[in-house]
């Protein structure tokens, strides 16, 4: 790994380059053992624990097989489907890599022992398949985590809807909190020239899935003037929802837990911020009971913070908890749009506030490659930044894991995995100049990022 590491380092990244370097026989790996998977049956979700699940391997390279390619991680990041696996939740993973292993042989592949996890990367191409024309060996790249077969007709107008989707590093193996990644090469694309590593890395999987949630057509297909209502804005997912709406020149009305999450959200542009904790919003009786009373109170502060308007759009992810203050705040005619449930899955609200008043859900999950492609190049063109918080080495990605799990974090949580430190795989560092400022300001821990 040295002479990898020594070459991209150095600059030293061209295809011929890259080329002749030998590929180790194995790499190290945050990994999953199928023979834990029921290390954590009989406990609650909350006493689930990253940190014991997750472990540090080494690992053989996988075959390099047609319209793929081998990746060279120089940083990765969490994302809640890593806690999920980490956690067994809602099921083992493995059962996704055996369904997948009985695809066919290059399939196979991807049902071991073990699972290499990690949605989210940034590095350099050591080695492409055959069929493979758009990219090669050296090339600065990130990639998104949509794995598609295409052989059904279905997954041509939204590769989403192909009946062979997968999430890599989550339904697939060989992810990216590992030394080097396999992924089909229609996930990669070229890395933002003015970002480091971990920077990089950070935005992949939450930053396309708010792109479609709120601006494709194929989540709410936000506009000029809307007004938005996000739930955890300052969040790994949540802030680019955040930037995504400022950018878009819609209105952002961040939901949030504490004062310091505020204030991120308002270094991030946004004005009207509702502390939930400060304010004492209470949406739950008790475990089985809803209380209106605080979805009528919460409805209240939303208008007073419009100027009398209602919300347009519902940025939904935190399910079970939030959800029928949702439907109740949305404005006549208005989307709840959701792609997660991080609080609990069964959701449950008052019908009427939905048929009645022509509101609509609708249901997204992560992004096609297009999607992803339009969301990174905001990312390149310096108008949406990453959101980093705090950057763990790969060793330590089970303490990353169980910060995310426990709401720790602000943003991302970053992975080091090639790269020896902060700082590094900076290409263009004019456009990082003239960017420096928002990428600080938009670093949710402080701290520098020059």
């Amino acid at each position: 790994m040295k002479d990898i590491v020594d070459a991209v380092v150095s600059g030293r990244t061209g295809a011929r380059d890259i080329a002749a370097l030998r590929l180790p026989g194995s790499y190290r790996a945050a990994t999953l053992h199928k023979s834990e998977a029921g290390m954590f049956e009989g406990m609650a979700t909350a006493d689930k624990d990253p940190r014991k699940s997750i472990h540090l391997d080494e690992v053989p390279v996988p075959e390099v097989g047609p319209g793929e390619a081998l990746v060279a991680v120089m940083a990765s990041s969490i994302n809640y489907n890593t806690v999920w696996s980490a956690i067994f939740e809602p099921v083992p993973t493995f059962a996704f890599l055996e369904r997948y292993g009985r695809r066919g042989e290059l399939a196979r592949r991807h049902d071991l022992p073990y699972h290499v996890i990690g949605s989210d990367l940034a590095g350099v191409v050591l080695r492409t398949g055959p069929g493979v024309t758009r990219w090669q060996p050296g090339d600065d790249v990130v990639a998104h985590c949509l794995s598609v077969e295409l052989e059904s007709a279905d997954g041509h107008g939204d590769t989403m809807l192909d009946p062979e989707q997968r999430i890599w590093g989550y339904e697939t193996n060989f992810g990216g909190l590992a030394e080097i990644a396999l992924v089909k090469s229609n996930q990669l694309m070229p890395k933002p020239g003015h970002l480091t590593w971990e920077e990089a890395a950070a935005p992949g999987l939450v930053n396309s899935t708010a792109y479609r949630q709120l601006v494709s057509r194929n989540g709410a297909a936000m506009k000029q003037g809307d007004n938005v209502l996000i739930w955890g804005a300052s969040g790994g997912l949540g802030s680019y929802a955040t930037q995504l709406v400022l950018s878009g020149g819609a209105t952002p009305i961040c939901v949030v837990s504490s004062e310091h999450k505020a204030a991120i959200c308002r270094a991030m542009g946004a004005e009207a911020v509702i502390d939930r904790s400060a304010e004492g919003y209470r949406f739950w009786r008790d475990e089985h009971t809803q209380d209106p009373k605080e979805w009528k109170r919460f409805g209240a502060r939303i208008r007073e913070l419009t100027g009398g308007e209602d919300v347009d759009i519902v940025f939904e992810h935190p399910g079970r908890e939030t959800f029928g203050a949702s439907v109740y705040v949305t404005r006549k005619g208005g989307t709840v749009v959701t792609c997660a449930s991080t609080s609990g899955y069964t959701h449950e609200y008052d019908n009427r506030y939905l048929w009645m008043s022509l509101k609509r859900i609708v249901g997204t999950h992560f992004a096609n490659y297009r999607e992803s492609w339009e969301a990174n190049r905001l990312i390149a063109k310096g108008r949406i930044h990453p959101t980093l918080s705090r950057v763990h080495p790969l060793a330590q990605a089970g303490q990353a894991a169980y910060d995310v799990h426990r709401n720790l974090h602000h943003g991302k949580v970053g992975v080091l995995c090639l790269a020896p430190r902060e700082g590094l795989g900076v290409r263009d560092e004019e456009m990082r100049a003239r960017h420096l400022d928002a990428i600080n300001r938009f670093r949710t821990d402080r701290s520098p990022a020059g």
